[in-house]
């Protein structure tokens, strides 16, 4: 399993009370399929680079997960279908070799003091 974190931008419309729903509605699918919810984090209401939709804000969600790339897949699939979202980003939360490799020395340094 991987790590992801997706960043979902609200249609501006929604209220603020329903984001919250409209996410996890979206989610119950891909628990079932076997992925992990780590963080949920509402980042709220934000000014876009350019209209999207021809709204000039949307409502910032960044999502921290771990699954299967297929349902992660998926995830991005039914986000992409759902009216109210704007647009989604998916990131892959890897660390390159190198800076594994000078995190791995960062903590033999920190656990030898």
């Amino acid at each position: 399993m991987r790590k992801y974190e997706i960043c979902v931008i609200i249609n501006p419309d929604v209220d603020d009370r329903q984001v919250n729903g409209l996410v996890e509605k979206s989610l119950d699918g891909f628990k079932k399929d076997g992925g992990v919810v780590e963080s949920i984090e509402v980042a709220g209401r934000r000014r876009l680079a350019y209209d999207i939709q021809k709204k000039p804000e949307g409502i910032y969600v960044f999502l921290k997960l771990t699954a299967e790339p297929a349902v992660v897949k998926e995830l991005n699939r039914l986000f992409t279908l759902n009216e109210s979202i704007l647009r989604t980003k998916v990131f892959r939360d890897e660390l390159t070799p190198a800076a594994a490799k000078s995190a791995a020395r960062a903590a033999a340094k920190a656990a030898a003091k």
